[in-house]
């Protein structure tokens, strides 16, 4: 089977949610299938490392995607046109991005619909695109996989699409994420914090990360318990950004930035953190719980959509919408030692039940059901 697959976010030095999922599947999926051939389209020159196998021809298709006037036209006229020239059986897209000038099947993955519960958290333009065109992609799609099940009953819902039509596959996490001694964990404080215990927060600086009302309670958190404990934000710096209206805070110097980190250094801050704050309010899946529960790491996570499905009870809950009860929830796992212990404990069990290996597995089946 020729399999043509969406390989737009597999960016040489700009991985991010769609590129590192793209990258963990698809590196799986074409070595462990040399039968089939795999037509990569890219939208721009491409990294020879993302060629991950003999069975992978690598295609630039132009104009570069990255706005919905461009969208439309490398997904319906430049991936329609590539699917012929390269005679495709089936087209793959890991951001759900689908043609809709082609014939041939198309398998899509959606990874969630925040766009359209919270439609103020994305810009006007970006929004209307989503709006328009998911529900096309959805309804155009042979088959559509999804990460959880909470995003599968969200797609068939919003969309009237028949559950049947949707296959769920777990994310994982990578093998680079696991405990560390105490010595690598002073280590890492010592580099970061002057020595001193913190939270971990890993994300993007999206409305949905909820990192706002996140400060507040920790800044509620500090005024209450005179802790020494710091929050550790991994990524950019938030002070220095316009995306977010920010909070004034009393503690804003215990707020440390760290900037984007290399996988195995942000390893090594999960890690070393006394535990992690994940307390978005719409998530898909929720990658960096399953990261902190591997690297034996507690949590506190938000108890909407997807998260309590990813961590069960392996994660201490608050509600993302209560900044009281955010810093409630901060103030129990810094103080009760023998409840981060017991959820290190439920962490490292419960993350084994996620896996590249198994979602690529599961990818390949559906692929395999359009082999003619």
């Amino acid at each position: 089977m020729r399999i043509a697959v969406n390989a737009r976010f597999l960016l040489k030095h700009k991985m991010e949610g769609f590129g590192w999922y793209s990258y963990e599947t698809l590196k799986r999926i074409t070595r462990a299938h040399p039968e089939h051939q795999f037509i990569f389209f890219f939208d721009r020159p491409f990294d020879p490392k993302f060629v991950f196998a003999k069975n992978v021809e690598p295609v630039v298709l132009h104009p570069q995607a990255r706005h919905p006037i461009l969208f439309k036209i490398w997904f319906n006229y430049s991936v329609a046109r590539a699917l012929k020239k390269y005679k495709a059986d089936l087209f793959f897209s890991p951001d759900g991005y689908l043609s809709l000038k082609t014939a041939i099947p198309q398998i899509g993955v959606i990874h969630d619909l925040n766009f359209e519960h919270y439609p103020k958290d994305l810009p006007k333009s970006a929004l209307r695109y989503l709006r328009t065109y998911f529900p096309l992609f959805a309804r155009k799609a042979a088959h559509l996989l999804t990460v959880s099940d909470f995003s599968k009953q969200d797609i068939s819902r919003i969309y009237k699409i028949d559950s049947s039509k949707i296959t769920v596959a777990h994310n994982g996490a990578s093998e680079v994420f696991k405990p560390v001694s105490n010595v690598e964990k002073h280590l890492i404080r010592d580099e970061f914090t002057g020595g001193l215990p913190y939270i971990v927060f890993v994300g993007a600086l999206h409305p949905r990360k909820n990192l706002v009302r996140l400060l507040l309670a920790f800044d509620q958190f500090k005024k209450e318990t005179l802790s020494e404990t710091k929050l550790l934000i991994v990524g950019e710096n938030l002070w220095r950004s316009k995306k977010l209206n920010l909070p004034e805070m009393q503690f804003k110097g215990d707020v440390v930035f760290t900037g984007h980190q290399s996988p195995e250094k942000l390893a090594l801050l999960v890690a070393s953190a006394k535990f992690m704050a994940f307390v978005s309010y719409f998530e898909g899946f929720g990658i960096p719980i399953v990261e902190a529960m591997q690297a034996g790491c507690p949590v506190l996570a938000g108890d909407k959509t997807s998260l309590p499905e990813v961590a069960g009870d392996a994660a201490l809950y608050c509600n993302p919408f209560d900044v009281a009860d955010i810093a409630r929830g901060i103030t129990e796992l810094d103080k009760n030692e023998s409840l981060r212990e017991a959820l290190i404990q439920k962490g490292l069990e419960r993350s084994k039940k996620f896996s590249w290996n198994f979602t690529a597995e599961k990818i390949g089946e559906v692929l395999r059901k359009f082999d003619r």
